[in-house]
C-alpha cells in the first residue's frame, strides 16, 4: 500500500453547524485521461473515518469544449433546470439560451448572468424555467425549440459529443411543456 502526502495539492475545511467537512483536490494539470481518486482520513488518534476509502473516478479534457444544453426534467409540468459539461481551462465571455415557438418566434431569452454560477465539468444551472414568456406570461402547453449561443471572441468552444446529441438538429432541442 502506498500512502501519498498531498498537502500542497489538498486543503479541507472542517465541519461546522452550517457546512460539512469538505475536501478540495487540486492537482497539476493533467494529461488527458480517466484518473481514479482515493481519500481515507484519520483523526489525531489515528481512527479511520470509515470502514473503506471514498473513491471517485473523474475525467480530465484539456480541450475547450461544452455539450449541448439539456433541459432537466423535460417535459416539465413547474420548472426545469439546464444541465451541460464544459471542459478545459476557458470559460464562456457570454450565454444565451433562446426559447421559441416552433414556427421560430423567440418568446423568451435567458442570459448567462441569471444561470448562476458556471464551473469546469458538469453543471446544474440554479436557474429553473417555469414556462414562461419574457413577459412574465405563461406559456400554453406544447413544444418549443430552443438553442443556445455561445459568444467567446477569439475562442471557439468545441461541440463536446454525447449520446444525447441525437435530440438536437441543426443545433436546436426541444422542450415539452405539460402542465
Amino acid at each position: 500500500m502506498y500512502v501519498f502526502h498531498l498537502a500542497a495539492e489538498v486543503t479541507w475545511t472542517a465541519a461546522s453547524q452550517q457546512e460539512s467537512f469538505s475536501i478540495q483536490y487540486t492537482p497539476a494539470k493533467l494529461a488527458d485521461g480517466i484518473y481514479g481518486l482515493r481519500v481515507q482520513v484519520s483523526d489525531a488518534s489515528g481512527n479511520d473515518s470509515g470502514v473503506q476509502p471514498y473513491e471517485i473516478n473523474f475525467e480530465v479534457i484539456n480541450e475547450s469544449t461544452i455539450t449541448n444544453f439539456y433541459p432537466y426534467p423535460n417535459p416539465f409540468s413547474t420548472q426545469t433546470r439546464f444541465v451541460f459539461t464544459l471542459t478545459g481551462e476557458l470559460f464562456p465571455e457570454d450565454i444565451k439560451i433562446q426559447i421559441m415557438t416552433i414556427s421560430g418566434r423567440v418568446v423568451r431569452e435567458i442570459f448567462m448572468d441569471e444561470l448562476g454560477p458556471i464551473n469546469i465539468g458538469n453543471n446544474l444551472t440554479d436557474y429553473a424555467w417555469d414556462g414562461r414568456d419574457n413577459h412574465g406570461d405563461q406559456l400554453a402547453n406544447g413544444v418549443y425549440l430552443y438553442r443556445v449561443l455561445i459568444k467567446n471572441p477569439g475562442e471557439e468552444f468545441k461541440h463536446r459529443k454525447t449520446s444525447a446529441d441525437k435530440g438536437f438538429k441543426n443545433g436546436f432541442g426541444k422542450i415539452y411543456i405539460l402542465r
